[in-house]
């Protein structure tokens, strides 16, 4: 008998200087994803956070409260390309998953875990990933 389980990985990029956020939940839904600006809220507390997200449902769940120092900026459908996250999910997959079988989710998760703490230690291969030209423009402007 074959059994699937999941995880999820949510991030939050910083492509001007390599700042990464992460966290590991166990679902991809609306109640998740309020965990997350909840927390990205709080870490930078002191910041105003433009956090660019597709349309998947649970980033546009209705009942989403956004911390006051949050905002969301939609990417139009059919772009995740412009999302700077998803370039850093291809690496995270060619680099840290590629040609992986794990014995149980605890093992991936822990797995997935250091791959993430990797990233965040490493602002300047996150920004080389992320901070293309266009963005570092216009956050320069």
């Amino acid at each position: 008998m074959v059994t699937q389980e999941y995880t999820y990985a949510y991030a939050a990029v910083s492509p001007g200087d390599g700042g990464l956020d992460t966290l590991i939940l166990p679902r991809v839904k609306g109640d998740c994803m309020q965990i997350f600006v909840d927390e990205i809220g709080a870490r930078h507390g002191e910041d105003n956070v433009l956090m660019v997200v597709d349309g998947a449902g649970w980033h546009r769940n209705q009942a989403l409260r956004l911390p006051r120092n949050v905002q969301i900026l939609f990417l139009p459908p059919y772009a995740p390309e412009l999302n700077p996250v998803e370039h850093l999910w291809d690496d995270l997959r060619e680099k840290s998953f590629h040609n992986r079988v794990f014995d149980s989710i605890a093992s991936l998760e822990a797995h997935l875990e250091q791959a993430l703490a990797d990233f965040e230690k490493s602002p300047n291969r996150t920004r080389g990933i992320t901070g293309w030209p266009w963005i570092s423009n216009a956050l320069s402007n």
